[in-house]
């Protein structure tokens, strides 16, 4: 019966303890990044034939990437996690986890996400990647107490796995890579806007300015929302200018960048949560809608 009952004590522990890395490296959002990356690479001219151990192996690399970006941005922001609701169950915030022990996953993770990059791509990839999570981890993590530009600052190392996705597989820095990074760069704003709306109470307790004014959910929040979606109609044309796609996915990311334009107007008329809400998830269906798109048009 003891040894029954450790048995069962280990397999919850193992359990509990996968739960706590899983949150650990945010997996949903780590998803999404390593999804746009994942497509990108696919979108590069010279990745004629899909080899999906390669697609895998730039999965794991890109995950390990990003989770240790996202482990490092818990452990320096243990308190204040602990401080928010939405954040108070995290691993580290919640005491369990400790600081050191999120360090050195994200320390081995990081540096084996990275060497993957390195060995099985090429150093092109390799350096981006390790820019990316530098930039993410340790100038727009304690930049966000400082000043609002840090969203600014987050949507390079937010956008950036696109590049990094088609320099892995073009092995340079040509339009087609620079253009998918500007379509997810300025998605990045009406999106974290919304977000950062619908959390305006949480995040101001704890001292974070992420609103492009400093009074919180103002007409002129709504205004930059509705001006970077209104950016990204001509960014998603280009695509099609710079050959990458083709007239349907040049007509399906038309429709969606009117679309986000006018859920971002309807949050500039009704300026509340749930016109904010509607923007944030309204994004989140964005960008696979677009990134899909693009690469269907490719397959054709």
């Amino acid at each position: 019966m003891a040894e029954q009952a450790t048995t069962s004590s280990n397999g919850f522990s193992l359990a509990a303890k996968a739960r706590d890395y899983y949150q650990l490296i945010k997996f949903t959002l780590s998803f999404t990044v390593v999804f746009s990356c994942v497509i990108c690479y696919l979108m590069a001219p010279k990745v004629v034939n899909y080899d999906w151990w390669m697609i895998i192996i730039l999965f794991i690399a890109g995950m390990l990437v990003t989770g240790s970006a996202n482990a490092i941005n818990q452990a320096v922001e243990k308190d204040t996690d602990a401080r928010m609701k939405r954040t108070g169950k995290r691993p580290v915030a919640d005491g369990r986890m400790s600081q050191q022990e999120a360090y050195t996953f994200a320390f081995i993770a990081g540096v084996v996400g990275v060497l993957m990059m390195w060995y099985f791509f090429n150093l092109s990839s390799a350096l981006l990647s390790a820019f990316s999570l530098f930039v993410y981890a340790y100038i727009y993590t304690p930049l966000k107490k400082i000043n609002s530009i840090a969203v600014l600052v987050g949507a390079f190392p937010g956008a950036f796995p696109c590049l990094i996705g088609w320099v892995a597989g073009n092995d340079d820095f040509s339009a087609g890579g620079w253009i998918l990074f500007g379509i997810q760069f300025l998605w990045q704003f009406p999106h974290f806007w919304a977000i950062a709306w619908v959390a305006h109470q949480d995040y101001s307790k704890v001292g974070f300015k992420l609103l492009p004014s400093d009074k919180g959910p103002t007409k002129f929040t709504a205004m930059q929302a509705v001006m970077y979606s209104v950016l990204m109609i001509p960014m998603g044309i280009l695509p099609y200018y710079f050959d990458l796609s083709g007239k349907i996915s040049l007509w399906i990311v038309l429709v969606a960048n009117l679309f986000m334009v006018v859920q971002s107007l309807r949050l500039y008329q009704n300026m509340d949560v749930p016109s904010a809400r509607r923007v944030m998830f309204s994004s989140y269906i964005y960008l696979p809608i677009v990134l899909l798109a693009l690469l269907a048009d490719k397959l054709r």
